[in-house]
């Protein structure tokens, strides 16, 4: 979300005007910098919330508030993958703009929500040494 509102911030969200690769491909020259940027953050994001989706099915151990909210992160990272891909066809709608940050800060309540719950230690009582 950092890089992504200073992409915007700093109006280069047009920099890279091809998605999903800039148009040297995969390395960009330094024209291409801060957005190629942007886009690996955000490829290297999604793949790790949807291994984490899959993580929480294969184990048997997780419980269903994980499931649930990895399973809503990771359609939301589609959802976010496809706004992005339109804001830039779109030439940075506004709207589209807006909608692609408020799916930005939902997909990190989720994240942080899968956080945790996946780190909850269960309270134990303190036992008395008298």
């Amino acid at each position: 979300m950092f890089i992504g509102g200073y992409v915007s911030s700093a109006g280069l969200g047009l920099t890279c005007p091809e998605w999903p690769l800039c148009p040297n491909g995969i390395m960009p020259n330094e024209e291409y910098f801060i957005e190629w940027t942007h886009r690996l953050i955000a490829a290297t994001t999604g793949a790790l919330v949807i291994a984490t989706t899959v993580g929480s099915w294969i184990n048997k151990n997780a419980g269903r508030k994980i499931r649930f909210t990895s399973t809503f992160a990771s359609t939301l990272v589609v959802t976010q993958i496809t706004l992005g891909a339109l804001v830039i066809d779109l030439k940075l709608h506004a709207v589209l703009v807006a909608i692609h940050l408020g799916v930005g800060i939902l997909l990190f309540s989720m994240v942080l929500l899968t956080t945790l719950f996946a780190f909850r230690i269960t309270k134990k009582p303190i036992e008395s040494t008298v």
